[in-house]
């Protein structure tokens, strides 16, 4: 004789409650998306180096211009190139040459730093548009066309960070 099945378990009813496939949180945000994929480019001065010679993806020029929230003009008079030239790099799967690629790394890092001083992009970028007292009261933004001048930034962050303002 057939007996029938029960759904009896000796099981807990939190472990009896049907589970439901694990699904990752997919609002992460933009600057973590960044940071895992361009960080460990940029963690020190070898892997920034290295990754430069190489030349990056042209796509990261976009990626920047995303992250930054800077608009197409400031980008193309920080990057001396144009949002078209980017777009046409990266239809053709082209890499940026190292200078490019270095000064893109560069400004990753100083926005990684910056959304660390200020809480975010947007709070950083309107810093950049401020006229600082350790940079001469010059406007931040205006330094960003140079590795010199990204260094200079960031060294005005470390101050910021450290209260050190005079």
């Amino acid at each position: 004789m057939a007996t029938k099945k029960t759904h009896q378990t000796d099981k807990p009813a939190y472990i009896q409650a049907e589970s439901k496939p694990y699904k990752p949180d997919t609002t992460i945000s933009m600057l973590a998306e960044f940071e895992v994929k361009y960080k460990p480019l940029y963690k020190n001065d070898i892997s920034l180096l290295n990754r430069s010679k190489k030349g990056l993806e042209a796509k990261a020029a976009l990626d920047f211009l995303s992250l930054s929230g800077f608009t197409q003009d400031e980008f193309q008079e920080t990057f001396k190139t144009t949002v078209k030239t980017i777009q046409n790099h990266v239809t053709r799967e082209l890499t940026l040459d190292s200078s490019l690629s270095e000064k893109l790394l560069k400004a990753f890092a100083l926005f990684d730093k910056g959304v660390e001083v200020f809480g975010s992009a947007k709070a950083f970028h309107q810093w950049l548009m401020i006229p600082a007292y350790g940079l001469g009261h010059q406007l931040p933004f205006d330094l960003m066309d140079t590795i010199t001048g990204i260094q200079l930034i960031e060294e005005e962050l470390i101050r910021i960070e450290y209260g050190n303002l005079a």
